[in-house]
């Protein structure tokens, strides 16, 4: 006897594969909606996890162990999908525009695109900087940083990085951590590498506990790591005449110059400007505002979460932990709005544990592999941390894993 097939009732969009999505599509294969189609819009068919991309910059984990497919997760909750960028919305007729012409319809909408370091005050940085998100484009440019120091490992190479918070800070250890492993194996001085950090502020990470900000700025000095505290870099300039690699001049308000050959860009988070553009509610950065139930405050139809999101109500930083905690709220409440149920108010912490990696061993005197030795971790929550230990790399490491098992699975449900 053959099955009857459901009714189509509602389209349901998703824009964007962050974390909140992830597990969104992970929920919904496991307890799909009949009559509601999923579609997901996403710029990369894969998402890196942020927990481990410090850990796979170093060296310590491979391209799979920190990446989330979505092809197979999409399967997996039976969603279409198209490896598109949007570019607008239109919010009157219900449709999402994207790059190569494609129009999608939607009943509701859900964004989760993370977000951009702001590059538009700074001359010379969106030409010349290379931005920490998208990761995947952070990535390209990094895989082809090491083949050319790997090839070239004679070669004196500066590194320069803007932003001091926590990711510009386990960005320059993990950097720091893979390029010493390459200089070691080829048996290349050390001295061949400059790191470079730029902090607007006189601290580094400033949302941290002062005695993580003082152990971390003592680590990163022991290591070499150039901090330039309390500089605004205010130009990036090419110097000429170009000859066998790219030199580029870096300027502060201060007058500081510094000569590098990269430049990465992690400061001050923003967001796209079709999102303002469309007419949903944003605040000053351009980020959606969105009641605790991760609704717009303007559109009910149109639901945010992660980076991309300010909870009006319980405002956070731009942290992966919450965009992960949202996940399972968002889900819920996409579901209750498709069955015509009331939403659920959702209440992110105000405090959470935050696992900092060093990227490598504290003592780098020994001439192991440095790209593959276990590292050292911090741990701090709210006024309460803990000085680096293996110990709590590992448990930083189980916790990272755990996370992502949860989205290697067969094709069949399980």
């Amino acid at each position: 006897m053959k099955q009857k097939l459901q009714p189509l009732v509602k389209e349901l969009v998703l824009i964007g594969g962050g974390h909140s999505h992830a597990i969104v599509l992970k929920m919904f294969g496991i307890k799909p909606l009949p009559g509601v189609r999923l579609t997901l819009i996403t710029a990369a068919s894969e998402t890196a996890y942020s927990g481990m991309l410090p850990g796979y910059i170093a060296g310590l984990y491979s391209h799979d162990e920190c990446h989330i497919d979505l092809r197979p997760l999409a399967n997996f909750a039976q969603a279409r999908l198209y490896i598109d960028t949007v570019v607008a919305l239109d919010l009157e007729n219900n449709k999402v525009l994207c790059a190569n012409g494609l129009a999608v319809d939607f009943d509701l909408l859900s964004i989760d695109i993370g977000s951009t370091p702001s590059k538009i005050s700074v001359s010379g940085a969106a030409e010349y900087a290379i931005a920490a998100k998208p990761v995947w484009q952070l990535l390209e440019h990094w895989h082809e940083l090491i083949e050319t120091v790997g090839k070239n490992p004679q070669e004196p190479i500066k590194i320069a990085i803007a932003g001091g918070g926590a990711g510009g800070v386990e960005l320059a250890l993990s950097m720091r951590s893979r390029l010493h492993g390459i200089l070691h194996q080829a048996q290349q001085p050390i001295q061949n590498l400059e790191i470079h950090l730029f902090q607007r502020g006189q601290e580094l990470m400033p949302n941290y506990h002062q005695s993580v900000r003082h152990q971390l700025q003592q680590i990163l000095t022991e290591r070499g790591i150039k901090l330039h505290l309390g500089e605004t870099v205010c130009k990036i300039a090419p110097i000429t005449p170009k000859e066998t690699k790219e030199v580029f001049e870096i300027k502060c308000e201060s007058g500081l110059k510094v000569e590098c050959n990269k430049i990465f860009w992690v400061t001050q988070a923003s967001a796209p400007n079709w999102l303002k553009t469309a007419g949903l509610g944003t605040d000053e950065q351009g980020f959606i505002l969105v009641e605790d139930t991760l609704q717009s405050q303007r559109h009910p139809q149109v639901f945010a979460s992660g980076d991309i999101a300010t909870m009006v109500n319980h405002p956070r930083p731009k942290a992966g932990v919450f965009a992960v905690r949202q996940g399972k709220p968002l889900f819920n409440n996409l579901q209750r709005i498709l069955l015509g149920k009331s939403l659920k108010p959702y209440k992110p912490q105000k405090q959470y544990l935050s696992l900092i990696g060093t990227g490598d061993k504290r003592a780098m005197s020994s001439l192991q592999d440095a790209t593959r030795t276990p590292g050292y971790a911090y741990a701090s929550r709210g006024s309460f941390t803990l000085p680096p230990h293996k110990l709590l790399w590992h448990w930083k490491n189980w916790i990272d894993r755990r996370f992502m098992e949860r989205f290697r699975f067969e094709e069949t449900r399980d």
